[in-house]
């Protein structure tokens, strides 16, 4: 129980196993390796053993036999009786010989007139050396024994030593010299195949009982690696779950401390823009007739309601998403770009300031479900930024909206005639945010404060409006802000 239950809570990952399984076949191939020489080798040595002792013992004593038996028998005086009884003792010999496990061919191979006879029966053999009679045929079933003699009858002749040959079946080709009283008649041939059934079954014993020894060590071994992989693994998740509490707690203190930040560059920002617009409202007041009070109304209520939104937004940094998007709310970006540029940059930059503005607005351009306010904390540090690095004597700032009805989008443009935004602004991160658009990155270089207007503009307009930003330089010059609004 305890085994399966270390299995279920630490189970092995999948190179786990194949890094077992490939040790393991690396042993087994060496251990069969291994077993397969060492067989062979006891293989071959056996054979060699037999073929000097065994093999050549056998055809030396048949051979024996034989010469003993002519020897006795040629210069008796022979009867019809002693003749039978003489071919009768031959063929024992061929078949005692034939009986044997081993032996699986015998014959006496002689040669006359260049030509070599197979004897392998008692009475052909009788009737050579007795009557000196020549068998029938030269060698229709030892053809085979007959054209491997053929090859060293001389040398054989003149050593008159045994001569053994191994065939590719692993079968000995026995050749004894056959000599009567110091005379050479020929050869006693035998072919002998050796019963190594024996052998090898002992060595199949062998290598099973090496099999179960070396599978059981590899199990204990596969077993103890598995304890103690358990034991550090166990370890591993503890130590990892410490590890991942203190990341979690380390990025929560990051988020926050992001969020915070945030949301005080942001209300910087605001801040000082709605100080601005206090003074705008202080300047209405002042010229607040009776002729221009509806005016008044209308564009004291739009500054009123900024610093409105300004102090809401002071009460949190990450408000809900409800104040920011919500079906009830129906901004119009056509009325939104006007007024800023009206009542907002023209009283800064006045007609005499160098500075131009152009509306080219798209009537078709739909209302958004967004806080108007939000969209003025968006478009507000855009124009203002491509105000200050605009770089030009004549500044033209171009503004225009399109709305695509195929496919029911919205365009916001926002270029000037300036010189252009550097190339290395323009290039993504990782993520695919340009650096324009990221924190602390600008083209000024003698603020300490720069870097957050086109930051807090992009947060806003793709993290709470779910809109599109884009900054390039376009080809007939300057730089452009492209706000893409889907699904208007």
């Amino acid at each position: 129980m305890g085994l399966i239950k270390r299995i279920r809570e630490h189970s092995f990952e999948l190179q786990h196993f194949i890094i077992l399984f490939i040790i393991l076949a690396v042993f087994q191939f060496a251990l069969s390796y291994l077993n397969k020489f060492s067989s062979n080798s006891l293989i071959s040595k056996t054979m060699s053993l037999y073929k000097k002792d065994s093999a050549e013992k056998i055809a030396n004593l048949s051979t024996t036999s034989l010469e003993l038996l002519l020897e006795n028998n040629l210069n008796k005086h022979t009867t019809e009786s002693s003749q039978e009884d003489i071919i009768e003792a031959f063929n024992i010999i061929f078949s005692q010989q034939m009986l044997q496990e081993n032996v699986n061919e015998i014959c006496i191979l002689i040669t006359k007139d260049d030509k070599i006879y197979a004897i392998d029966d008692g009475l052909s053999l009788y009737s050579y050396f007795f009557q000196h009679q020549l068998p029938e045929s030269e060698n229709n079933r030892h053809e085979y024994a007959a054209n491997k003699f053929l090859e060293f009858r001389e040398t054989f002749k003149r050593s008159e030593k045994i001569v053994s040959v191994m065939g590719e079946d692993h079968s000995f080709y026995n050749y004894v010299p056959l000599v009567l009283r110091g005379e050479y008649q020929g050869a006693v041939y035998l072919k002998i195949t050796p019963n190594i059934e024996s052998i090898t079954e002992e060595i199949v014993d062998t290598y099973n009982q090496m099999s179960i020894l070396f599978t059981s060590l590899v199990l204990f071994g596969l077993l103890a690696m598995f304890y103690i992989t358990s034991f550090t693994v166990e370890e591993r998740d503890e130590t990892r779950e410490l590890l991942f509490r203190e990341s979690e707690a380390k990025l929560k203190r990051e988020v926050e401390y992001a969020k915070e930040s945030l949301f005080t560059k942001r209300i910087y920002h605001v801040h000082h823009k709605a100080e601005k617009i206090m003074g705008f409202i202080k300047e209405e007041i002042r010229n607040l007739t009776v002729d221009n009070i509806e005016t008044f109304k209308y564009i004291t209520s739009k500054y009123a309601n900024f610093v409105s939104r300004v102090i809401y937004d002071m009460k949190w940094y990450d408000a809900p998403i409800h104040a920011t998007r919500n079906p009830m709310f129906c901004a119009n970006i056509n009325e939104i770009l006007t007024f800023q540029v009206n009542h907002i940059f023209n009283r800064v930059y006045g007609q005499d300031s160098g500075y131009q503005f152009i509306l080219e607005l798209d009537p078709q351009l739909k209302n958004v479900a967004i806080n108007e306010y939000v969209i003025w904390e968006v478009f507000e540090p855009l124009i203002q930024n491509a105000i200050e690095h605009n770089g030009q004597d004549e500044m033209v700032i171009t503004i225009k909206t399109h709305y695509d009805s195929r496919n029911r989008k919205g365009y916001i443009y926002i270029k000037d005639n300036g010189k252009g935004i550097p190339p290395g602004m323009l290039a993504r991160d990782a993520n695919g945010i340009q650096k324009i658009f990221k924190e602390n990155f600008s083209s000024k270089t003698e603020s300490v404060n720069s870097g957050y207007g086109c930051y807090i503009a992009f947060e806003i307009a793709t993290r709470k409006c779910g809109w599109t930003m884009k900054a390039e330089n376009p080809a007939y010059g300057g730089a452009a802000i492209i706000i893409i609004i889907p699904k208007m």
